[in-house]
């Protein structure tokens, strides 16, 4: 591939020369390996432009879009991220186009200052990060909650029971009004957890969102095209059935990643 592409290069560069300008013809001194090397050495330059657009990409979904059925159906897992995640990260793309490239989680300390990274870097990190929370419910049901998030949820909640409440009650109309999102988070400290809620594409890692930085181990999207297709207005028994396909081994490991690092989780894409 290599060959090919150093191979490409090399005539493009030919090809596209004016009458005024001199190809650069090997000499009958030049070995094979100089005009491949010269060739890949050119490819490598090509390809790594700073800032170059399609910095970012849309992960695929771990499993099918049907796989988290009867919970979260088909129709709307393929639409919210074929369509509606496919657009944050075009939009990130577009905007990033000739500035320096730098990992999504990166770009999330100070998206609230930098306009459209709010949303549309807010939106690619939010969804990678949701879609691999999940996973089908048999798994789900098998899946188990770390000692240490078990003590984390005690501490501050009381019991897993508690902090299910407080999340579903945060996640209604009344209380994250319009569209957002609602978080079980640890705190800066590394000590506790808090759950909170966000607008649109903001999530907790941006500077400025809540009091201070928080980091996210679990989310929930409540936007109305992440349900309405199957609960239509009834956000909350959406919220009810979302926990029959929470991956609390994924769970777990962003929490044990977030207390050790004091960093978001890091997602594809």
């Amino acid at each position: 591939m290599k060959l090919a592409l150093a191979a490409s290069l090399i005539a493009s560069t030919h090809a596209w020369s004016t009458p005024s300008m001199k190809a650069d013809i090997p000499s009958a001194g030049n070995s094979r390996r100089e005009i491949l090397e010269k060739g890949a050495a050119l490819a490598t330059g090509a390809l790594a432009i700073p800032g170059a657009a399609q910095a970012y990409f849309l992960p695929d979904l771990p499993y099918p879009y049907e796989a988290l059925e009867p919970y979260i159906d088909a129709p709307t897992m393929k639409l919210h991220h074929d369509k509606h995640h496919a657009t944050y990260v075009a939009g990130i793309n577009k905007y990033m186009e000739g500035k320096d490239e730098v990992s999504i989680l990166d770009l999330m300390a100070d998206a609230l200052e930098a306009g459209p990274t709010k949303n549309s870097g807010g939106g690619h990190y939010n969804h990678a990060f949701f879609w691999a929370e999940m996973a089908p419910p048999d798994q789900a049901k098998k899946s188990k909650v770390s000692d240490q998030l078990d003590g984390l949820i005690k501490k501050s909640f009381g019991s897993m029971d508690e902090m299910k409440a407080k999340f579903e009650a945060l996640a209604a109309p009344a209380a994250t009004f319009g569209s957002g999102w609602v978080w079980v988070c640890v705190n800066k400290k590394g000590d506790a957890l808090q759950i909170v809620n966000t607008p649109n594409q903001v999530n907790p890692l941006m500077k400025g969102a809540l009091d201070e930085v928080m980091f996210p181990i679990l989310g929930i999207d409540v936007w109305e095209h992440a349900y309405y297709l199957n609960y239509q207005n009834r956000r909350p028994e959406y919220v009810s059935a979302w926990w029959n396909v929470v991956n609390w081994d994924k769970v777990s490991e962003n929490c044990a990643y977030v207390v050790e690092n004091h960093s978001g989780v890091p997602v594809e894409g």
